[in-house]
C-alpha cells in the first residue's frame, strides 16, 4: 500500500472522497496507506485538520480501528472550527499573542442586552432586551465570520436608501459596529466569532508566508467561511499539504455545474474551488478510484440545479447510456437498491418505527446504525422508545436544561416566587428530587396536600393555615380527631409556616412591585438553596443552571427592574435555550446525530428522518432587521446558503449503501409536505418509470406492520366494556341514605354502589376552582344567617346586610378574584330579591325551621332502613307546612318530581309527616324550589306540589320502600345510568369507573361486545 502518496507532485493538491464512501474511514485508510512501512514517528508528526471536535474524535477512533494490531502514534488532530493559539499546530501564543480572550457566550448576551437598554431603548424589559441581544449577536457573528464589518457601510444604510421602516433597524444594527466594540474594549475581551475568524486568517497568512514543513491534511471542510477557505488554500499549496473535500460531484455536466445556485448541495464546494482557481477535473479521488456509484449519481441527478432540468428525460437517457460496472442493470434501479422510503402517519409512529429498526440492527453482530435528523423532538421520542429495551443511543443533541432536575427546580422556584399559593407549583417543589430532606417529612407534605391544598385554592397563607386548623376540629356528629391526626396536622401547619417564611423572604425585594434584576436573581438563588441546598447545583445540569443564575446576578443590574411574573418568564426563556451535554453510558453501535454531525459519519444502516419541509430542510431564515437588499449591500450571504449546506448533508447520508428515508404524513397535528429533495427524487424515479422495467423506491420490509403490531391491542376489534352490574351481598348494601343520595340512586345505582359499598370518594384537585356546589353551600350559609339573625320581622333596608353576608360566605368558599368580580353584582341582585321574598313569606306568620336534620326508619326485607334529610327551610303554620329547597342552579321540573326522579322535597315532606324532624308531625301543603341566580331574573319560586304535597310525599315514601325491598334481593344489580334521559351531560363522579364512554357513547352494549 506504499504506492499511495497524497503529497506527491507539485501543489496545490485537492482530493475528494465520494459521497457514497465512509469519509473518516477512507481518510484513515489513506493516511495509513501513505505511511506504509515507515516509522510511526512520521505519522505522529502530521497535522490533521477536521471541521469540528466530534469529527476529530471520530477520526482518531477510525484511525485506531484501521490500524488494527499495527502500532502507530496518532497524529495531531485539530478541529478547524475551534482553534486556540496555545495548542498545536501553533507555538504557544504564536498567532494570538496580542488577542484578548473571547467573551463567554452567556456574558456576551447579558452585556449586549445591557448596552441595548442603555444606548437604544431604556424602556425595554429584561426579557425583550435579551431577545434583541440575540438578534444583534447573530448579525454581528455573520459580519465577523464573513469578515465584512465596516461601520461606515452600516451607517450608510440609514441615509434613506432603504425604505423608512428599515431605518430603525439599521440604527439598531449600528450598535454592533459602534457601541459594542467600545464595550468589549472596556472589558478587555473580544467576540468569539471575531477571534475565530482572526485566528484562521492569521493561520492562512502565516502558512502562505512560511509553509509548514510538516505534513498537513485538511479534510471534511467545505470552506464556507472566507478565513477557513483561505486556510484550506494555504494547506493545498504547502510542500506537504493536501485538502480532502467531501462528496464533490465530478460527473455533473458542465452546463449544470455552471448553473449551481446557493441552495444546491454543491454550492459550497463550487465556491471553494472557484476561490482558489481549481478546476473541478483537477480534484483527484482520495485513495480509491471509485468516483461515484449508481446511488450517488441518482441522488445528484435528482438534486441537479432547477435551471438544468429542462430536459430531465434526456438526462435519464444519458444516465442509462453510461457504462456501469453491471452493464445489464438499469442504473436508476441499481441506484435505488439499498435505499428505501418509509411513510408513517405521525410523530409517534415515526419514533416507534425508527426505534424498531435501530433495535433490529443490533441483532446482527457488529452492525451499526445511525439516525440522522435535525428534528430534536423526534430524536428524543426515539430515545424514549429505545428505553423500552433498556438501550441508550449515543446522541449528539444533549438534553434541554428545562427537562433536567436542576432546570426544573429553578423554574419551579421562580414560578413559586411569582405565585406563592399555587398548589401545583408548591406540591411540585415539595416532591422534587433535589428538595432538602430536612425541609419536611413525607407525612407532613401529604397532609398539607390533602388537607390544605386540595379543593379551592387558599386566598392567602392565613386562609391556608385556617384550613389546616379546621381539619383538626370535630364535625357535627363525629368523634374528635385522634392524637395521631392532630400531630400530622400540626406538622403540616409547621411546614406551611416554614414555606411562608421562605417565599416571603424571597419576595422582599419586590416590595415596591418591581426589583432590580440582579437583586431578584439573588433572592431567587437564595430561595433555591433554601429548598435544595448544595444539591441544587450538582451535576452538569446543576452547573449549567448555576451559570445562568450567576450571569443574572452579575449582569442583571443594568437591565432594569422586573416583577415576579416577569422574572419567572425570563428564567423560563433562558433555561429553554440551554442544552446540557449529559454524557453517560451509551450503546457503541447506535448513534443519533444532527445533520451537520452526520456529514462525515457513516454506519451500516443510515436512517434519515424529518424529511418534511420546514424540518429538513428548514426554511431560509428570515432576518428580523435586514432585508435582502440590505444584506446584499453589506455583502452578507443570501439566506439560501444554509439550505445548500443542509442539502449536502442529505446527499452524504442518502448515498450510504443502506439508507432508509422516513417521512411523516402529519406533523404537529397538521398535514406535512414532503421535503423538496424527496419530491425531486420521486419525480426522477417516476420519470424513469415505464421506459424499461418499473422503478420505485421500495419500503423497508415489514417495518411498518411490525411497528403497528408492537403496540396494537390483543384483539383486532376494541374490547369495549359492558354496562357494569355489581351484585354485592345484602349485608354490604347501604341501610342509611340521605334524600340527595336517593335521588342519585334512582338515576344511577352504580354511583351508590361505588360510594356506599366500595367507600370511594371523589378526590378534589389541588387548587380546584370553587364550583357550583361551593357557591350553593355559601349561599345556604348566608340564608341561615339571615333567619337566625332576624327570626321574626326584617329590619328596614336589610338588603345591604344580606348582600354583605352573601359576599362573605362566597369569598370564604375560595372563589378567586376574577370570580368574585362576577359574584359581587350577582349577590347584590340576590339580596334585593331575597328581601322581598323574606318579607312576603314572613307576612304569613309561619314558624321558620332552617337547616334542620330529620330521619325516618322503616322495616325492609334486609332489615331496618333509614332515610335522612336536611331541609333548607320548613315553614309551619296552621294549615300545614311548606318544605323549601334553595337552588343556585337549575331546579327539577314538576314532571321529574312527580315521576320520582327528584325525590328530595317529597321525601323530606314524608319524613316531616312521620315526625322525623324536630317539629310535630305535619303534612306538607307546599313543595317549593327557590332558584337564586342574581341574573336578569334574580330569583324564581317553583311549586312542584301540584298534585297535592301530602299525596306526593306518601307516594314517594311508598316508592322508596318498594325500591329498598327490590335491592334487598341479592340478584338485583347496581346498574349504571338506569335513567340516562334525566342524567343530562353532567354525569357522575364514578362514570369513568363504570366505563360509561365505552358501553354508552361508543355503543358497545348495542353492538354486543363482550
Amino acid at each position: 500500500m506504499t504506492s499511495f502518496d497524497p503529497f506527491a507532485g507539485s501543489g496545490p493538491r485537492w482530493f475528494t472522497i465520494a459521497a457514497q464512501r465512509p469519509f473518516l474511514e477512507d481518510l484513515a485508510s489513506g493516511v495509513l496507506a501513505w505511511l506504509g512501512e515507515a516509522s510511526p514517528e512520521v505519522l505522529s508528526d502530521a497535522i490533521i485538520l477536521l471541521p469540528n471536535r466530534r469529527a476529530a474524535r471520530a477520526f482518531s477512533t477510525a484511525l485506531a480501528r484501521a490500524a488494527g494490531a499495527r502500532p502507530v502514534l496518532l497524529p495531531e488532530v485539530r478541529p478547524l472550527g475551534d482553534l486556540e493559539e496555545d495548542e498545536p499546530p501553533f507555538a504557544p501564543g504564536a498567532l494570538g499573542l496580542d488577542l484578548p480572550p473571547a467573551i463567554a457566550p452567556l456574558r456576551r448576551r447579558f452585556e449586549m442586552a445591557r448596552m441595548i437598554v442603555e444606548r437604544f431603548d431604556a424602556d425595554l424589559t429584561p426579557l425583550r432586551a435579551l431577545e434583541l441581544a440575540d438578534a444583534l449577536g447573530g448579525f454581528l457573528d455573520s459580519c465577523q465570520l464573513e469578515e465584512i464589518v465596516e461601520p461606515a457601510r452600516v451607517a450608510h444604510l440609514v441615509k434613506g436608501e432603504m425604505a423608512r421602516h428599515w431605518e430603525r433597524s439599521a440604527q439598531f444594527l449600528s450598535l454592533a459596529v459602534e457601541a459594542w466594540p467600545e464595550r468589549l474594549k472596556a472589558l478587555g475581551l473580544v467576540d468569539p466569532a471575531w477571534r475565530r475568524a482572526t485566528l484562521l486568517r492569521r493561520l492562512a497568512e502565516t502558512w502562505d508566508a512560511e509553509p509548514p514543513a510538516r505534513p498537513v491534511i485538511a479534510a471534511g471542510s467545505t470552506g464556507t467561511l472566507p478565513s477557513a477557505a483561505d486556510v484550506l488554500g494555504a494547506v493545498a499549496r504547502a510542500p506537504q499539504g493536501c485538502v480532502v473535500v467531501p462528496g464533490l460531484d465530478q460527473a455533473l455536466d458542465e452546463a449544470a455545474w455552471s448553473k449551481i445556485e446557493e441552495a444546491h448541495p454543491q454550492a459550497a464546494l463550487k465556491r471553494l474551488l472557484e476561490r482558489h482557481g481549481v478546476e473541478r477535473a483537477a480534484v483527484r479521488p482520495w485513495l480509491s478510484s471509485e468516483v461515484e456509484t449508481a446511488r450517488s449519481r441518482v441522488i445528484q441527478e435528482a438534486l441537479r440545479p432547477a435551471e438544468a432540468t429542462d430536459d430531465w428525460r434526456g438526462a435519464i437517457r444519458d444516465l442509462r447510456a453510461r457504462v456501469w460496472a453491471d452493464r445489464s442493470a438499469d442504473p436508476i434501479a441499481e441506484g435505488l437498491k439499498g435505499l428505501s422510503l418509509l411513510t408513517v402517519r405521525a410523530e409517534e409512529e415515526a419514533a416507534s418505527a425508527i426505534a424498531l429498526m435501530m433495535r433490529e440492527a443490533l441483532e446482527t453482530p457488529g452492525r451499526t446504525c445511525a439516525l440522522v435528523t435535525p428534528d430534536l423532538d423526534l430524536s428524543r421520542r426515539v430515545e424514549a422508545r429505545l428505553e423500552r429495551w433498556g438501550i441508550t443511543a449515543d446522541s449528539s443533541a444533549g438534553a434541554p436544561l428545562a427537562l433536567t432536575e436542576a432546570g426544573g427546580l429553578v423554574q419551579l422556584a421562580a414560578r413559586w416566587m411569582a405565585d406563592p399559593l399555587s398548589p401545583q407549583t408548591l406540591l411540585a417543589l415539595l416532591k422534587h428530587a433535589r428538595r432538602r430532606p430536612e425541609l419536611s417529612t413525607e407525612i407532613a407534605a401529604r397532609t398539607l396536600e390533602g388537607k390544605g391544598l386540595r379543593g379551592p385554592r387558599p386566598r392567602d397563607w392565613t386562609a391556608l393555615l385556617r384550613k389546616l386548623e379546621q381539619a383538626g376540629q370535630p364535625r357535627d356528629g363525629q368523634a374528635a380527631p385522634s392524637p395521631e391526626r392532630l400531630a400530622r396536622l400540626s406538622e403540616a401547619r409547621s411546614l406551611a409556616e416554614t414555606l411562608q417564611g421562605l417565599v416571603e423572604a424571597a419576595r422582599a425585594p419586590f416590595a415596591g412591585g418591581r426589583a432590580p434584576l440582579d437583586k431578584a436573581a439573588t433572592a431567587l438563588t437564595e430561595l433555591i438553596e433554601a429548598l435544595a441546598g448544595p444539591a441544587a447545583w450538582a451535576g452538569r445540569d446543576g452547573e449549567a443552571a448555576a451559570g445562568l443564575m450567576s450571569a443574572l446576578i452579575e449582569q442583571g443590574e443594568a437591565l432594569g427592574g422586573v416583577t415576579p411574573d416577569e422574572l419567572a418568564a425570563l428564567v423560563a426563556e433562558l433555561i429553554a435555550a440551554e442544552t446540557v451535554r449529559t454524557g453517560g453510558a451509551s450503546h457503541p453501535r447506535l448513534r443519533i446525530l444532527g445533520a451537520i454531525e452526520a456529514r462525515l459519519a457513516r454506519a451500516d444502516l443510515m436512517i434519515l428522518a424529518g424529511l418534511e419541509e420546514g424540518v429538513w430542510p428548514r426554511p431560509a431564515p428570515t432576518d428580523p432587521f435586514l432585508s435582502r437588499p440590505m444584506r446584499k449591500a453589506l455583502d452578507l450571504p443570501a439566506p439560501e446558503r444554509r439550505l445548500g449546506q443542509t442539502a449536502q448533508d442529505f446527499v452524504q447520508a442518502a448515498c450510504a449503501p443502506e439508507a432508509v428515508m422516513v417521512v411523516r404524513e402529519r406533523r404537529g397535528g397538521q398535514p406535512a409536505v414532503r421535503s423538496r429533495w424527496l419530491w425531486r427524487l420521486e419525480m426522477l424515479v417516476s420519470g424513469a418509470h415505464g421506459e424499461t422495467t418499473p422503478v420505485t423506491i421500495a419500503a423497508p420490509d415489514a417495518v411498518l406492520s411490525l411497528t403497528r403490531a408492537l403496540d396494537a391491542p390483543a384483539r383486532a376489534t376494541p374490547d369495549y366494556a359492558r354496562r357494569p352490574e355489581p351484585r354485592p351481598p345484602v349485608h354490604r348494601r347501604p341501610r342509611n341514605l340521605p334524600v340527595t343520595s336517593i335521588e342519585r340512586w334512582v338515576r344511577d345505582p352504580y354511583a351508590i354502589y361505588a360510594s356506599r359499598v366500595l367507600g370511594l370518594k371523589k378526590l378534589d384537585r389541588p387548587g380546584a376552582s370553587a364550583e357550583a356546589m361551593a357557591r350553593g353551600t355559601a349561599i345556604h350559609a348566608a340564608l341561615e344567617t339571615v333567619v337566625r339573625t332576624w327570626p321574626d320581622a326584617l329590619p328596614e333596608d336589610c338588603a345591604e346586610q344580606i348582600e354583605a353576608w352573601l359576599i362573605h360566605e362566597i369569598d370564604a368558599a375560595g372563589f378567586e378574584d376574577h370570580a368574585m368580580a362576577r359574584e359581587r353584582p350577582l349577590a347584590a341582585n340576590c339580596a334585593r330579591w331575597l328581601e322581598g321574598f323574606e318579607r312576603a313569606r314572613r307576612a304569613r306568620g309561619a314558624q321558620l325551621l332552617v337547616e334542620q336534620s330529620g330521619a325516618l326508619t322503616f322495616n325492609a326485607p334486609g332489615g331496618p332502613f333509614t332515610v335522612t334529610a336536611k331541609a333548607d327551610r320548613i315553614e309551619l303554620d296552621a294549615t300545614g307546612a311548606a318544605v323549601i329547597d334553595f337552588k343556585t342552579g337549575s331546579a327539577p321540573q314538576a314532571k321529574q318530581v312527580a315521576a320520582g326522579f327528584a325525590p328530595q322535597l317529597t321525601l323530606a315532606a314524608a319524613i316531616l309527616a312521620e315526625g322525623g324532624f324536630p317539629a310535630p308531625p305535619t303534612e306538607a301543603t307546599e313543595l317549593l324550589y327557590v332558584q337564586l341566580t342574581g341574573r336578569r331574573e334574580p330569583g324564581k319560586v317553583t311549586d312542584v306540589g301540584a298534585e297535592g304535597a301530602a299525596f306526593m310525599a306518601e307516594r314517594e315514601l311508598a316508592r322508596l320502600k318498594a325500591g329498598v325491598a327490590l335491592f334487598d334481593d341479592e340478584a338485583m344489580p347496581y346498574r349504571s345510568w338506569v335513567a340516562p334521559q334525566f342524567m343530562g351531560t353532567f354525569g357522575g363522579n364514578f362514570d369513568h369507573l363504570a366505563r360509561v364512554w365505552e358501553w354508552h357513547v361508543a355503543g358497545a352494549e348495542e353492538e354486543g361486545a363482550q
